[in-house]
């Protein structure tokens, strides 16, 4: 049995307990396995739980500033969970799932630990913090019929899978958590050999996904999307005036289900911010939504660069400047300008030992967007600023480049 003694610091007076998963003893902690051992069934038994009650607390992922705690009840992890992997196929076929993504993230916990306790799909973790090179190995050793991952994880185990070659077995990929170009969808079948790309969309907001792929994926010649609208879902996409736009038009996407949080924990003025008197979730995602129920992401509104007043999505020239044959990542940000308030800087992560400079950069634009979207600035990054989960913290390299 653990002990029930409490922690005390001066630091943090509110944290009493702290429990390590590693069986490395650790000063003050509880082990993991020793908690699960000191409650015997009977106790658990007797234990009622009010499906909504909060059941996680999860930190947002912190792309546009500090984290938020997003308060998340037993009913819609549980449903959340069920309905993605319905959708997925898991309910018809069994899968071995790499899981990259972190385990702190709703990508790890909804869409893989409860996903998988509905379905019996055995989870392969393949190291204690994200490894690149561990997941590879992973896939090869345990012979994963599934990959969940973000965009640039499948960048980085793309990378790795041209050095090591290792024979691989998946099926199918799921990715999810950030915009992804059509170029990496083809690296992804070509260089990891998987058969179907499965997209999603969603945020921890919404305990996951709320437009997942359907179990086939995405087919040859269909429109790139992020899925179709999960099962019991409310969605509309608005324009400023919060009128729902025609199908194919861009504008906010506002979602509501069973599937929408709580509440940010203790801060009801940030709630308030993004939920609507009648529970309307604002994501802040720009979105097309189309009449077969499928959309897809164009990009933050946050995001959007503002040029001379005119309006430019990030997303499309990040898309583009990533089909470029020696650009690994490319990020797209807003820097300020005196007359036409901003301009496009384009900064991007590259292969190595290239070399690219801004005119090649705009010579391979010219023709594919419009000439007001063409880069006037470029920077070449050894790495971007991310959260921990990956994904990359744009307003960290506005501020970088606007010192």
């Amino acid at each position: 049995m653990c002990s029930t003694k409490r922690l005390s610091s001066a630091k943090c007076p509110a944290l009493k307990f702290v429990v390590v998963i590693s069986n490395a003893p650790l000063r003050g902690a509880h082990n993991y396995a020793e908690v699960l051992n000191a409650v015997d069934t009977n106790t658990v038994e007797g234990y009622h739980v009010n499906p909504e009650e909060t059941g996680v607390i999860q930190l947002s992922s912190g792309t546009t500033g500090r984290a938020k705690a997003i308060c998340l009840s037993h009913s819609q992890v549980v449903n959340s969970s069920y309905f993605l992997g319905k959708r997925l196929g898991f309910d018809k076929a069994q899968h071995i799932i790499c899981v990259q993504p972190p385990l702190f993230h709703v990508f790890g916990v909804v869409g893989s630990i409860s996903n998988a306790a509905h379905f019996g799909a055995t989870l392969v973790f393949p190291a204690p913090m994200y490894n690149s090179t561990e997941n590879l190995k992973a896939l090869e050793n345990e012979r994963c019929t599934l990959i969940y991952g973000t965009p640039t994880m499948y960048i980085d185990l793309i990378n790795v899978q041209t050095q090591l070659k290792k024979k691989l077995y998946a099926q199918k990929a799921f990715i999810g958590a950030a915009p992804f170009s059509p170029e990496l969808l083809a690296k992804i079948k070509d260089k990891l050999n998987v058969q179907q790309i499965l997209p999603g969309y969603g945020a921890t907001e919404t305990s996951g996904a709320v437009f997942v792929s359907t179990s086939s994926g995405l087919t040859v010649g269909q429109r790139i999307n992020d899925g179709y609208i999960i099962d019991h879902a409310e969605v509309k996409v608005v324009d400023n005036c919060r009128n729902i736009v025609p199908f194919g038009i861009p504008g906010e996407l506002y979602v509501r289900g069973y599937y929408t949080m709580k509440g940010y924990l203790d801060d009801p003025d940030s709630t308030r911010e993004v939920l609507d008197c009648e529970n309307w979730y604002k994501t802040g995602d720009q979105f097309i939504l189309y009449e077969d129920g499928s959309g897809k992401v164009v990009g933050r509104m946050k995001d959007m660069i503002i040029r001379g007043g005119e309006n430019i999505s990030p997303t499309e020239i990040e898309k583009l400047l990533e089909s470029h044959p020696d650009i690994l990542e490319a990020q797209v940000i807003g820097v300020k300008h005196e007359r036409l308030g901003e301009e496009v800087c384009a900064c991007v992560r590259l292969k190595a030992g290239v070399e690219l400079t801004l005119d090649s950069i705009r010579e391979f634009c010219d023709r594919k967007i419009s000439g007001y979207k063409m880069p006037t600035q470029l920077r070449i990054m050894e790495s971007f600023p991310r959260t921990p989960s990956g994904k990359v913290q744009k307003f960290l390299l506005r501020q970088q480049f606007s010192e």
